[in-house]
């Protein structure tokens, strides 16, 4: 199978994963407001149907990658993003401990994320 077309909606909080025209998954996210800035993931969603084709891992893997380019860590506060990040460490550096707790206050400040 194809990779999925990657889009990248950071206004709106969102990653999206597109195949012929259509989502079949998204990584919500947020940017740290707090220094250092982070790039952190909330929650991975693969629309049915698409499940077990890589579409999640797609999602992680662009969203790191952006984090890489842009020189900042990644939180993964989704379960599926920390079990990825887990497997793929070249990929997925752990943030520092004082990264993660401050997105974990940014995210129960921040209502209706997700």
């Amino acid at each position: 199978m194809a990779e999925p077309e990657i889009r990248d909606d950071r206004a709106n909080g969102r990653l999206e994963a597109f195949e012929g025209g259509a989502r079949v998954g998204v990584v919500v996210s947020f940017v740290l407001a707090a220094e250092p800035h982070a790039l952190v993931a909330v929650h991975t969603v693969v629309e049915d149907g698409h499940e077990g084709k890589g579409v999640a891992g797609a999602l992680v893997r662009a969203f790191c990658a952006i984090a890489a380019r842009e020189g900042v860590p990644v939180v993964p506060l989704c379960p599926y993003a920390a079990a990825w990040a887990e497997r793929h460490p070249d990929e997925a550096p752990m943030a520092p401990s004082e990264v993660v707790d401050a997105a974990k206050l940014q995210l129960k400040a921040t209502r209706g994320l997700w």
